[in-house]
């Protein structure tokens, strides 16, 4: 029974580590801690991440992450679930010029 308690204990002080790692990571943002956090990242992968976004801008989508050195099709498989590219900004801002301009007519 004691070792029952311990287990459930365990399991309930562990709960929001597994909460966190339900949320998506936006690799478009995040930092090299971040990235960390990945399941299947390590330091160097998350410094790649974030040389290739340096060097080639924001990724449109998760599977562009393939273009990283070290990240294949396999790894991108088990990366996909705990990943985020965000959402566009620049389409909503373009959108709010345009209707501001018609609203001035």
């Amino acid at each position: 029974m004691r070792r029952f308690l311990r287990s459930l204990l365990l399991s309930l002080a562990l709960s929001p580590l597994a909460t966190m790692a339900l949320e998506p990571v936006n690799i478009n943002t995040a930092d090299a801690a971040a990235l960390q956090q990945i399941n299947g990242i390590g330091p160097s992968k998350a410094n790649a991440i974030i040389e290739y976004r340096k060097a080639n801008g924001p990724f449109a989508t998760a599977d562009d992450l393939v273009k990283v050195p070290g990240i294949g099709e396999k790894s991108l498989l088990a990366l996909k679930p705990q990943i985020t590219v965000g959402t566009a900004t620049a389409a909503p801002a373009t959108a709010a010029k345009g209707g501001g301009a018609r609203a001035k007519k």
